[in-house]
């Protein structure tokens, strides 16, 4: 079968989200055909080049998010008065919207997301393919989006009865931004990519994120019918609100709507969805995805490297923790520090190793905010008035002397440490269990999911519950040996490549057994012959070479050419030889 693989800001690049899993799943399914859809983030991610590709990968296509040269496209009277249409009924929705409460939502209030209405979703949707239409009817809508009258239009919406407070009270720079982020935004709507030899011949959209990288699926299953698979790692939608925290009310309140709006169109549409983890799929839920749609796919990581250490679990120093991750505030080391003075008072001769390297400039300066808190709270200790002092944290990187490879990180230490107030899914923590690591976690994420009762797990933000936890296992290497080995069976069972590649390797075959065929043979009037399609066309491999071709409409790779007409029936009499 022919999947269109859809990403945004990583995979084939060397750099980006989700480059590393889309590889292993391309790799894996090489009885599949894969053509790659990338839109980039940025000029330098593009100047970083590809990850070099297997086989059966048949094409790439990209398109940069970051600019968008004008297209030159200018819109007749019509057109534009179509446009106009469209673009105020978008901005109507978008004003009329949630977009305080999915912020609220966002940033930890309690309550349930708004689902939106039928009415409000259709609206949108409508304005959505109004759009889509018109810029591939027009050839691009790059110079419309940027126009005056769309700020105008969004102005008008904005001033409505009706609208939201903030919408109301926007002035004319915050106007002036939502425009702009809405046209980034829409930008997949002006490319070429829905025709019938490009995302119109494939079996199957798979979306590796929501949000924007999902946008072109939905244009291939509203112009040709294919149908999306929905992917989803991390929350796009919550990443979206906590970008916008900072702006001005009106902007927030207006791009939330939109993505809110954008993440609820495509869970409808979508034929499946697959969150990576608990935390995510209540998202979804919130979101308006239909519960029967959602299958759990676990991240599939390289369990190989790790073998050697996981095999024999009782070299590690039965007095060191380990840390390991990107050092940024979101990863509170600062209370593991205050956790590790607690420590220290019950072990004296516990040792801290923190493996990581700064994540940004802001990486930077909370990496040196740590060294300074260390220092403070662990003067350099000696055991004699004539041996040099050594601090019991040490800070490190992968490729150190220390720790020249990230398995060796693990094999460092007896037990395992996650200190984060923010996680999504924690690869650190499937590392450690690869590595048959007793682990201490805080209860953030999909931490509780992944851990399932093979380690400790302490509420954030809480050093002394994290101390207590960490001496509990220190001092005890029976329970220590034991949880180790049940994590390292849990996560050899759940969460491998392998398990990754099977798990989609179904949905393909699940999602593609049930979508009606878009193809049309012709009989002998020159009319569609029902029932003239194989079931063998739905299973991997190349069934219906040798048989007539058909006329595509959107339809797999094997089955593109002119109409032919259907072999006729042969006369009764020679029927009956």
């Amino acid at each position: 079968m022919r999947i269109g693989l859809l990403t945004e800001g990583g995979y084939p690049y060397v750099s980006g989200d989700a480059r590393l899993w889309c590889d292993r799943l391309v790799r894996g399914l090489g009885q599949h055909e894969f053509d790659i859809y990338a839109l980039s983030r940025s000029e330098r991610q593009e100047d970083e080049g590809w990850l070099e590709l297997p086989p059966q990968v048949a094409r790439v296509r990209t398109a940069p998010l970051w600019t968008a040269e004008d297209d030159g496209v200018t819109l007749g009277r019509r057109a534009r008065r179509r446009f106009a249409e469209c673009y105020q009924e978008l901005a109507a929705v978008l004003c009329e919207g949630d977009g305080q409460a999915s912020l609220e939502v966002a940033e930890g209030a309690p309550g349930e997301q708004e689902v939106p209405s039928a009415d409000v979703a259709d609206r949108f949707a409508n304005a959505l393919y109004g759009l889509a239409e018109l810029a591939r009817g027009e050839g691009g809508l790059v110079g419309a989006l940027r126009s005056e009258s769309a700020v105008r239009a969004l102005e008008r919406a904005c001033r409505a009865p009706g609208a939201l407070r903030p919408a109301r009270e926007a002035r004319v720079p915050e106007l002036l931004t939502v425009a702009a982020q809405l046209e980034r935004a829409l930008r997949p709507l002006s490319l070429d990519w829905y025709e019938d030899d490009a995302l119109g011949s494939v079996d199957l959209c798979h979306a590796t994120a929501g949000g924007t990288a999902a946008l072109p699926g939905l244009l291939a299953h509203h112009f040709a019918g294919v149908p999306l698979l929905v992917t989803e790692y991390g929350v796009q939608l919550r990443t979206h609100y906590l970008a916008s925290a900072d702006a001005p009310p009106a902007v927030r309140a207006l791009l939330a709507a939109f993505h809110g709006r954008l993440a609820a169109e495509t869970y409808r549409r979508a034929t499946l969805i697959t969150p990576g983890n608990s935390h995510t799929r209540r998202w979804q839920e919130r979101c308006g995805a239909d519960r029967a749609k959602l299958r759990t796919v676990h991240p599939g990581m390289e369990a190989t490297r790790f073998a050697e250490v996981g095999e024999a679990p009782d070299g590690a120093d039965p007095d060191t923790l380990v840390w390991v991750g990107r050092v940024e505030p979101a990863k509170d080391l600062i209370s593991l520090l205050h956790a590790f003075a607690e420590i220290r008072k019950d072990e004296p001769k516990a040792h801290l190793r923190i493996v990581g390297a700064p994540a940004g400039a802001e990486g930077e300066a909370y990496l040196g905010h740590c060294r300074a808190l260390a220092a403070q709270l662990f003067p350099d200790e000696a055991e004699g008035v004539h041996a040099v002092g050594d601090n019991p944290v040490s800070f490190e990187e992968i490729g150190g002397p220390d720790a020249p490879t990230l398995a060796e990180a693990y094999a460092a230490g007896t037990v395992i440490v996650l200190s984060s107030v923010v996680e999504g899914f924690p690869l650190s923590l499937v590392e450690a269990m690869f590595c048959g690591r007793a682990t201490v976690s805080t209860d953030v994420g999909a931490v509780v999911e992944v851990i399932g009762g093979t380690g400790l797990v302490v509420p954030p933000r809480n050093p002394r519950a994290l101390a207590e936890a960490c001496v509990s296992l220190l001092r005890d290497s029976e329970r220590r040996e034991r949880l180790g080995a049940a994590a390292r069976a849990r996560a050899l069972e759940l969460f491998t490549v392998e398990q990754n590649i099977a798990a989609f390797h179904s949905i393909y075959l699940e999602i593609v057994s049930h979508s009606p065929v878009r193809r049309v043979v012709l009989n002998e009037a020159g009319e569609p012959l029902p029932f003239a399609a194989p079931a063998e066309s739905h299973v991997p491999g190349r069934w219906t070479g040798p048989m007539a071709r058909v006329v595509a409409r959107g339809g797999p790779t094997w089955a593109t050419g002119t109409p032919v007409r259907a072999t006729p029936p042969l006369p009764a009499t020679e029927a009956a030889r």
